[in-house]
């Protein structure tokens, strides 16, 4: 369950990127510019890096630094068109599901051992 919420909030992240960019330019090339490379830059980003079947293997703390990178892009994305409660709830439901997702990470880690 938390697997598959991890993934929404991931979904949500980079469409909340894509509204905010193709929003907040000054004219047309800029929204086309920030409303395509916002998301393509988080899904390049998260896709290397914090992925399950990620790229470059990282250690657990850079994951974490590019799941708030993102996570925290997305939040901010939806204050900057102007949904700041959606910004908030969204922030605290990824910062929970991270937190989740990494403690059981670590339980399983352990078992192992």
């Amino acid at each position: 369950m938390n697997e598959g919420l991890a993934f929404l909030l991931e979904v949500v992240a980079i469409v909340a990127l894509a509204w905010w960019g193709f929003s907040t330019g000054g004219n047309v090339l800029a929204n086309v510019v920030l409303g395509v490379g916002a998301p393509v830059a988080a899904i390049l980003l998260w896709g290397s890096f914090a992925a399950p079947k990620a790229r470059y293997k990282v250690a657990l703390p850079f994951v974490l630094m590019v799941k708030a990178v993102v996570f925290g892009a997305g939040a901010l994305a939806l204050y900057g068109v102007d949904r700041p409660g959606w910004a908030i709830a969204f922030a605290v439901v990824a910062f929970v599901n991270t937190a989740l997702a990494t403690a059981d990470r670590e339980a399983h880690f352990r078992a192992e051992r």
